[in-house]
């Protein structure tokens, strides 16, 4: 990895852009596919995705690793950082841009139906809020040194 220690970005003026996303395929053994801005398949990702895959693990934690990715290259698509020159100033720098930023608004019919704002009357847990939460960061965290632990080769 590239290490930029020194290097200082803006996060509060960032804007990342909704592009990309995580396309459920309906295939039993690739159930998603994270395809960048243009409609191509990120490849990475699929490699990740299809040792989840043979590892065992189900197409719902799939599922969550692939949208934290998605999170992680819109973020690198915004800084025009290329995924395998990503190192700790950019790892940095996400994590705290993940902890400040409004998880994109879901639609006012989803909202209205959720009630949200309101502790979900059968479990009793509070209603979600409009910022990630600590556990979804450290999730992304987890997720990201997974992802990149095989390329680490590379990077010495």
């Amino acid at each position: 990895m590239i290490d930029t220690e020194n290097e200082s970005r803006d996060l509060a003026a960032l804007v990342v852009p909704c592009v990309g996303c995580l396309r459920d395929t309906g295939e039993l053994f690739e159930p998603y596919r994270l395809l960048d801005g243009t409609g191509r398949v990120v490849e990475p990702v699929t490699v990740y995705l299809k040792d989840l895959q043979a590892a065992g693990r189900s197409a719902a934690t799939q599922r969550s690793y692939g949208l934290d990715l998605l999170r992680w290259f819109r973020f690198l698509w915004a800084v025009d950082v290329s995924w395998d020159a990503a190192g700790r100033v950019e790892a940095r720098d996400f994590s705290s841009w993940l902890r400040t930023i409004d998880k994109p608004a879901r639609s006012q019919r989803t909202r209205k139906v959720s009630g949200a704002g309101r502790p979900n009357p059968v479990t009793g847990r509070p209603a979600p809020g409009v910022k990630y939460a600590a556990r979804t960061v450290a999730h992304s965290e987890t997720v990201l040194r997974a992802f990149y632990e095989p390329f680490q080769s590379w990077f010495v």
